[in-house]
């Protein structure tokens, strides 16, 4: 059977998808485990389904792992809006579909629901595939929208449904795509019932590390340890050139080869087998930095519905900071701060304000992230913005050493 996830899975690496359908426990070996972040992303998409549900009062909620028969007989009663309704294909195709509507004129109008804040490409896609498993089934699907979470949305006090949801036609956009789409569908019914397939290599192949499936190492096992997919920020047409050349490994990678000087340093750090320091300027970036010397670090929680009044969907609500300050005489002082709830941490930076005061340099590991934090708290918290600016400006990214002066193979 061929499902929604299942045909994603097949845009992402073909084979793959073929070893979870034909040797389950290979697979299984080497998905990984189900983390606690992807549990959570779940239960968010389950909570953004019920808030969605409430724009539809008079929906009929269909019994969970009902029957594409069963189905087939409510469509027939007088009720017009279905949660989970499921279809399947003479071809083995599963959708289950988050909200169906009958229209006036015996024809469908399909709701994919989404915990995102816009519609993307993907999404389209497996629109497309549920679309095409009720056409395939004899049911007319004329419009298609796309449920998601209003980016707008600030929380104040009860969530309203009506503001935290919009509702996107994509009809259009589906039709655009629709038969392209369906050509891939039919291919990966095809592909996942055949006998073999090569399972020397797969798709990810030719793709960066941060998009390899689970299952690359399974596939290809002729990749060594210091692979070309370790070189920072390396694009995918620089990995085929070098895949096509059968150079996998960083030390096959030529020395004209074109890369950038990051990644001449990374290559080189392998072939010498020793880290490249470059003791002079991180002594002279680290001499300019101006004491006290804060370290700051925060912990944050985001969640597709806001949990807190004043915040917007997905935003990093900040719960925690930690500060260590270490002054010119190597004296060091700690400061720690955790919520106790969910709000606002008005508490937390009157009291590192305090601490810390407009004195000195702040140091993050990735910068970016605490200062879009800081950012963030300015909006909502603008008492507090000269504070926050001040972080902001006097930040140093200790990322940048390592990113600059200093390659490890």
């Amino acid at each position: 059977m061929l499902t929604k996830t299942d045909f994603i899975q097949y845009l992402n690496c073909p084979e793959s998808l073929w070893l979870a359908k034909n040797k389950s426990k290979v697979f299984d070996k080497y998905k990984g485990k189900f983390s606690l972040f992807l549990e959570k992303l779940i239960k968010e998409g389950y909570e953004v389904e019920e808030y969605a549900k409430r724009l539809f009062p008079l929906g009929i909620e269909l019994p969970e792992n009902s029957s594409p028969e069963y189905t087939s007989q409510q469509l027939l009663t007088n009720n017009n809006i279905f949660f989970q309704p499921s279809f399947v294909t003479d071809n083995n195709e599963f959708a289950r579909v988050d909200i169906l509507e009958k229209l006036n004129n015996n024809t469908f109008h399909l709701y994919e629901i989404k915990s995102t804040t816009s519609v993307k490409k993907e999404k389209l896609e497996d629109a497309c595939f549920q679309k095409y498993v009720l056409n395939e089934c004899g049911y007319k699907v004329s419009k298609v929208s796309i449920i998601h979470l209003n980016k707008e949305y600030i929380k104040n006090g009860d969530i309203v449904p009506e503001e935290l949801i919009e509702i996107v036609d994509v009809t259009e956009q589906i039709d655009g795509i629709y038969s392209s789409t369906v050509s891939k569908i039919k291919a990966a019914s095809n592909f996942i019932n055949e006998k073999t397939i090569n399972e020397n290599k797969c798709s990810c192949r030719y793709k960066t590390r941060s998009n390899h499936c689970d299952t690359f190492k399974y596939f290809n096992k002729d990749v060594p340890e210091y692979s070309i997919y370790e070189i920072e920020r390396i694009s995918s047409p620089k990995i085929t050139q070098l895949v096509d050349n059968n150079q996998l490994s960083i030390l096959d990678v030529p020395l004209n080869f074109s890369l950038n000087p990051k990644q001449k340093a990374q290559v080189e750090s392998v072939r010498q087998m020793e880290a490249l320091v470059n003791s002079h300027n991180i002594h002279g970036v680290l001499s300019n930095l101006k004491f006290p010397l804060h370290f700051i670090d925060y912990e944050t929680y985001a969640s597709a519905i806001p949990k807190a009044d004043g915040i917007s969907p997905h935003k990093h609500l900040v719960f925690q900071v930690s500060i260590h300050t270490l002054n010119e005489n190597n004296e060091i002082k700690h400061f720690e701060w955790i919520g106790d709830r969910i709000e606002l941490p008005t508490d937390m930076i009157h009291k590192m304000e305090s601490f810390t005061g407009h004195t000195g340099t702040f140091i993050s590991w990735y910068a970016p992230f605490e200062k879009s934090r800081n950012n963030d708290m300015i909006q909502w918290l603008p008492e507090f913005k000269s504070y926050l600016d001040f972080i902001n400006n006097n930040m140093f990214d200790l990322m940048s050493v390592f990113k600059k002066n200093y390659n490890c193979y």
